[in-house]
């Protein structure tokens, strides 16, 4: 386990996809070519346009030019029919790891994964007073935070040193969001998301969500976090498609 932990690991990370039934051949470039560049494949939710099963039969078909691990989280967007059960089992069958507040250890490096939710952020974040639907809204956030404090945990009763890799669709830090319209921060993420990195010692996040964003922040802990939507990857420059940091 120790010797695995030492190789380095080449992540290659991408959100907001957002696939159509008529995207056929759409990914397939790109999908072969992050297989010889990387290691390992994260999809930062939305990988449905509308949260159809055919949008999801479609990328299925595309990641078979994948020769990589993929893994993923789902997003608002998978969520809109509320298929969000059967898109899961679509990519699952084409052999993506969907992750949602569970972990997998991948060449000695732990990932763990949420859907992650809004509710804005550092002192302007929303807390739970008022309304039943404010206390609903805030208490999705906390449990999206203690679902991915749950699925670091477990990785870390296997192993207390192992390197931990966080994915999510929401952000949990505002720096990576900024470019979007103030109005909408809390509709973008939560600070709430964050607060398993420094207790569980998280190496490194990912997200996407924020289309006009900012590539890369960190936590007041210095952790670093990296908006990977991608149009966020296309406005700096990214035509790949795909963001790579190596651990």
């Amino acid at each position: 386990m120790a010797a695995e932990q030492q190789t380095q690991i080449r992540i290659a990370a991408v959100g907001d996809l957002h696939t159509r039934q008529a995207d056929k051949g759409r990914w397939t470039e790109l999908f072969g070519r992050v297989s010889s560049e990387a290691d390992v494949l994260l999809i930062c939710g939305d990988l449905t346009d509308t949260g159809d099963e055919a949008e999801a039969e479609t990328l299925a078909g595309e990641l078979k030019a994948c020769k990589i691990p993929v893994l993923a989280v789902l997003g608002n967007h998978d969520h809109e029919k509320s298929r969000q059960k059967l898109i899961r089992q679509i990519m699952q069958q084409a052999d993506v790891c969907i992750l949602d507040g569970e972990s997998v250890i991948l060449k000695g490096i732990g990932f763990a994964g949420i859907k992650g939710f809004g509710g804005g952020f550092d002192k302007h974040m929303l807390s739970m007073f008022g309304e039943s639907a404010m206390k609903t809204f805030v208490q999705e956030a906390v449990n999206e935070a203690l679902s991915l404090d749950r699925a670091i945990s477990q990785l870390t009763q296997q192993n207390q040193d192992i390197k931990i890799v966080a994915m999510m669709h929401y952000s949990p830090i505002q720096s990576t969001i900024i470019g979007e319209p103030e109005v909408i921060y809390p509709f973008l993420g939560s600070s709430r998301l964050a607060e398993p990195f420094s207790k569980r010692k998280v190496a490194v996040a990912f997200h996407g969500h924020a289309h006009v964003g900012t590539l890369e922040g960190q936590t007041a802990e210095g952790v670093k976090v990296y908006n990977v939507a991608l149009p966020v990857l296309q406005k700096n420059g990214l035509q790949t498609g795909y963001f790579i940091y190596n651990l």
